[in-house]
């Protein structure tokens, strides 16, 4: 597993790690539009260098408002028309209410816990 942080000073603290081969981005603290840049480059990063699977790790995010859930259901896209894997682990409701408001929560691949979601890459 190779961990990779982003600026600490931030009000997003980006982490990304390969484990079992797939690419997992931890993310703490606010998703909005003053970090959409800071996420939008992170994503673009990690899919350049591995691929097109992705686990977005969001159980350390604080806020999460609609341009953040745009920007990841497009990386769920972009994930499904390469024909890779994509799942978010740790959603936490309080925290992404929009999700739910949008009704996304119900269509996007949501697991409890990593090896959840590394499972259902494996099946």
């Amino acid at each position: 597993m190779v961990t990779v942080p982003d600026r600490a000073d931030s009000a997003l603290t980006l982490t990304s790690a390969v484990t079992d081969g797939v690419p997992v981005v931890r993310v703490s603290g606010i998703l909005d539009a003053t970090t959409r840049d800071q996420f939008t480059d992170r994503l673009a990063d990690v899919a350049d260098e591995h691929g097109p699977d992705l686990v977005l790790d969001l159980a350390g995010v604080t806020f999460m408002d609609s341009r953040a859930l745009g920007l990841i259901v497009h990386h769920w896209q972009r994930t499904m028309a390469e024909q890779g894997h994509f799942a978010l682990v740790g959603v936490n409701y309080s925290n992404s209410k929009v999700m739910w408001v949008t009704g996304l929560a119900q269509r996007l691949p949501l697991y409890d816990t990593l090896d959840e979601a590394l499972a259902a890459f494996a099946s």
